[in-house]
């Protein structure tokens, strides 16, 4: 052997593993109590890009970073599709184009408020209050339908709008209070909750129960107000224009050579 070969001690690697045909190295580490993994990505990333490696050489996240980022972006999508389903069925409920938006526009304030919610609390963003958060969506939403679509009976009864938002805000104010209630006081059990698995379900109690807490006066505010501006919209002259083009075009075709109704003669009795 020693004629072909020449042997001497070395170190080498006792494995080489391997993801995509290429030679990896894994880097495991825990993140401390309260810390925010996307943060640490983060900065991990900023110092690989700092390390200035050769060619050849790059990083990649797998565990549960990557399905973090993985769930980021499904996450996106599925708010940009809540956000499509709900304007097409409130667009088909209210029979509307424009009352959908005055609705959901209080989904934008729900955000900070379930954001500074977990920040009061101590807890961090993570994927179960992602759920949270959607919701939180359904919930905030309830309050504006329950708003809007009594003010929209009261003006088909003959109220003028200013009476009819005023009216319909005193009429829905006991119930969107009870059911406000009733909903935070449902999640108080996932708030103060202890044990296995109480950590991810404080996460959605507490975006869900403070959000809505926090956002419920300005909504009963703000919904009045887009309603007024939205209905201002809709009286501009395009719109106008717009709704006698679908009156015109959803009206009978005139005929040209009816034939006339048979004329009704009175009879004459004789002597």
């Amino acid at each position: 052997l020693d004629q072909v070969v020449r042997i001497r001690s070395g170190t080498a690697p006792s494995s080489i593993n391997r993801l995509n045909r290429q030679r990896q190295v894994t880097l495991s580490a825990n993140v401390l109590p309260g810390g925010d993994q996307a943060a640490v990505i983060r900065s991990l990333q900023d110092i690989a890009k700092d390390l200035n490696m050769d060619a050849g050489y790059s990083t990649a996240l797998q565990g549960t970073s990557k399905e973090l980022g993985r769930a980021a972006y499904y996450f996106m999508l599925a708010i940009a599709l809540t956000f499509i389903f709900m304007y097409i069925v409130l667009a088909a409920q209210f029979e509307s184009f424009i009352h959908p938006f005055t609705i959901l526009l209080t989904l934008p304030i729900a955000v900070p408020f379930g954001i500074v919610s977990l920040l009061i609390a101590g807890q961090t963003i993570n994927i179960f209050s992602a759920i949270g958060m959607l919701l939180l969506f359904g919930i905030v939403k309830k309050n504006a339908i329950l708003q809007i679509d009594h003010t929209n009976g009261l003006r088909e009864q003959g109220m003028n709008r200013y009476d009819a938002i005023i009216q319909a805000n005193r009429d829905r104010l006991r119930p969107i209070l009870m059911t406000t209630t009733a909903l935070v006081a449902g999640m108080l059990p996932l708030v103060f909750s202890t044990g296995d698995g109480a950590a991810t379900n404080r996460s959605i109690g507490v975006l869900v129960a403070g959000g809505q807490t926090l956002c419920l006066l300005l909504t009963l505010l703000a919904v009045p107000v887009f309603y007024s501006l939205f209905d201002d919209v809709k009286n501009l002259p395009l719109f106008n224009r717009f709704r006698r083009g679908e009156r015109a075009r959803g009206k009978p075709a005139r005929m040209e050579n009816a034939i006339p109704a048979p004329a009704h003669f009175g009879t004459e009795g004789k002597a």
